[in-house]
């Protein structure tokens, strides 16, 4: 329903159909799906006790016993579905010998005499076609009279995944249909082709490709498609071959196994297939000027990286976004930015785990900006696997493609005052503008760099060992790279949640009029940045970067710019000119009381202009927020002066 599809293709297993609830189990199926969708039931698997060779892939020692299987299934689930898909092929060719003419008549005996049941119970046949597309096969079918008794051939093919492209396995959806019309004309012209399965797996972490491959099947001449499927198999799934034999069949989905969405999915639930399309023409792989060599910015469609962006491109330089879009909306700054500066600015669909691909742009990059992250220590708690996969573990491919292939590109990294983890030694004491350390001298500047590291909750964990393995190579092989560990960074194009971004968060919170949580007791202070202050310092760093090179930075306001969080909320409420409601709940894990950089050894590297305050930083991030939310009345009609 999300995502508005009308239609839906399930498989239907005779074995499992004849099981002590499998009837059960299939009439909640159709009942559930059949008032809202038109279903395309799928049979096949012959129950073992009445296989030929006693397992679910073998024929019916009775062959018509297929065909009254499917006239079961006609009676008690017919209302639901106006065509059914048959066994298209022996799921084990050891069970079937193909080489063998007798085993070609009882599969064609099989299948023709449940199509002609089906045709005379009213409903349309699809014969499903083996993968990969055996045009032989087809011919073979037409010979046996099997497509006489069809009204539909469906196609099977995977390019990509099963079907290789660069093997030469794969001619296109195009050449494959053209095939199979010639085939099929010879012996019917009346037949419609279906594809009746196409998706693409992202096992290898690339779901721009699986985007890629959903538009091509879209494009492709044929009456119908379905494409699988809808969620990843769980992990505990047991598939035809066995437990993960394939590891490829686990990653089908448009949707994680858990609900979340992949880029497919989102775009999918957003717009069906225009907003595919829309995203499909903002990227391209190449650099908006051949023959240059970009500035690659990973994460570069996110709320730093977009604005970093905007700023180099501003000063004339290329620059190539890579990014997987798996923020909601982000995709907009990428639209946004090509319209600013057409020949200054691309991008590249991808994932920071899909490590050939981010090497081979970072091999021909001038510079590389690496802000793509799992950035919320609540999913890390969540799927500490996949945070240190991200995080971590893309990190090392990242520096090795720059020291094997681009060794004198200049790498900034994007760390966190999460890898300080509680703290430790600082001593803390709760006053009227919240948690504050006991130490004059911390007080006065913040926490400098020499604050032990200390990588609590899994995020620290896995922003921490990349910040260490950033240092390293420069350490160990004279990699030109630098790491700043960012306080709060706020500001335009930024879309915050209660997980990340939380500045931003509590203004939307505020602006549409919604109560804002406090985890903990709300005392917790904070430096707040002004993104267009954060840009500046990334830019400079690279500009310095002889002179910064195998160093980390502390990057936040400094004590200027602290502020507890109710200190913000009330700040919200002058600018919006309303109370807020505020709900309290239990304290974060690791969620530190007090967290302000000391900026004196940045600032000694780079000269940097000084930051901008934080209310009126406050106030032009609120104004932003109201415009891009169309609210009814803006801040200057409440008496705001942004100034």
């Amino acid at each position: 329903r999300a995502i508005g599809a009308k239609r839906i293709r399930t498989h239907l297993s005779w074995a499992d159909y004849q099981t002590a609830n499998g009837a059960e189990w299939y009439r909640y199926l159709f009942e559930t799906l059949g008032p809202d969708f038109e279903i395309l039931p799928c049979a096949h698997y012959t129950p073992p006790a009445i296989s030929r060779n006693g397992r679910s892939s073998g024929p019916p020692r009775r062959l018509l016993d297929f065909a009254d299987f499917i006239d079961t299934i006609i009676s008690a689930h017919g209302r639901w579905f106006d065509a059914i898909e048959l066994w298209n092929e022996p799921n084990n060719l050891l069970d079937w010998d193909w080489r063998l003419d007798h085993d070609w008549v009882l599969f064609s005996e099989m299948l023709g005499a449940a199509a002609h049941w089906a045709q005379q119970r009213g409903k349309r046949v699809v014969l499903g076609a083996p993968c990969p597309t055996d045009l032989n096969w087809l011919r073979l079918m037409g010979e046996r009279g099997i497509l006489g008794v069809v009204d539909v051939v469906g196609l099977h093919g995977f390019p990509g995944t099963w079907d290789s492209k660069d093997a030469g396995l794969w001619p296109g959806w195009r050449e494959l249909i053209a095939g199979a019309r010639e085939t099929i004309g010879r012996f019917r012209g009346d037949l419609e082709i279906w594809i009746t399965e196409t998706g693409y797996s992202t096992w290898r972490h690339d779901p721009a490709a699986q985007l890629d491959a959903f538009v091509e099947a879209t494009k492709a001449p044929a009456d119908r498609l379905y494409w699988y499927g809808l969620h990843d198999l769980p992990d505990d799934a047991v598939t035809q071959e066995g437990a993960h034999f394939d590891e490829r069949h686990y990653h089908f989905g448009a949707f994680y196994a858990d609900g979340r969405e992949k880029l497919l999915g989102r775009l999918l639930k957003r717009g069906n297939l225009s907003a595919v399309h829309e995203v499909l023409a903002s990227v391209q792989a190449a650099p908006a000027i051949l023959r240059t060599r970009p500035v690659l910015i990973t994460g570069g469609a996110g709320f730093i990286g977009s604005n970093l962006a905007e700023r180099l491109a501003s000063e004339g330089e290329h620059v190539l976004l890579y990014d997987g879009l798996a923020r909601d909306g982000v995709e907009e700054n990428i639209s946004w930015l090509r319209r600013a500066h057409p020949r200054r600015v691309s991008a590249a669909l991808g994932d920071i785990r899909d490590h050939r691909a981010l090497a081979g742009f970072a091999a021909k990059a001038s510079a590389v900006f690496h802000f793509a992250a799992q950035v919320a220590v609540t999913t890390s708690m969540d799927d500490p696997v996949d945070d240190f996969e991200i995080n971590a573990g893309a990190i090392i491919h990242l520096v090795e493609a720059l020291r094997r292939s681009n060794p004198e590109a200049p790498l900034l990294f994007a760390s966190t005052n999460k890898v300080y983890g509680d703290l430790t030694g600082v001593g803390l004491e709760q006053g009227q503008s919240g948690w504050q350390p006991t130490d004059e001298q911390t007080r006065r500047y913040g926490v400098p760099e020499a604050q032990p590291l200390s990588f609590a909750t899994p995020y620290g964990c896995s922003k921490g060992a990349a910040d260490q393995y950033v240092l390293d190579y420069a350490a160990s092989f004279g990699l030109r790279s630098c790491v700043l560990r960012m306080s709060c960074i706020y500001g335009y194009r930024q879309r915050g949640t209660e997980d990340q971004g939380w500045v931003a968060h509590f203004a939307l919170q505020a602006l549409r009029g919604k109560p804002i949580t406090l985890y903990g007791d709300g005392h917790q202070v904070r430096d707040i940045l002004f993104v267009s202050d954060a840009v500046a310092t990334w830019a400079g760093a690279w500009r310095a970067i002889d002179r910064v090179s195998g160093q980390a930075f502390n990057l936040g306001g400094g004590p200027g710019n602290a502020v507890s969080l109710r200190r913000l909320v009330a700040e919200l409420e002058t600018v919006t000119g309303h109370p807020i409601e505020i709900r309290q709940d239990s304290w974060r894990p690791h969620d530190q009381r007090y967290f302000v950089a000391d900026t004196r050894k940045l600032q000694s590297a780079i000269a940097l202009d000084a930051p901008v305050p934080w209310q009126r930083g406050v106030r032009l991030l609120v104004e932003e927020l109201s415009e891009r939310l169309d609210l009814p009345e803006p801040l200057s009609a409440r008496g705001v002066v942004v100034a």
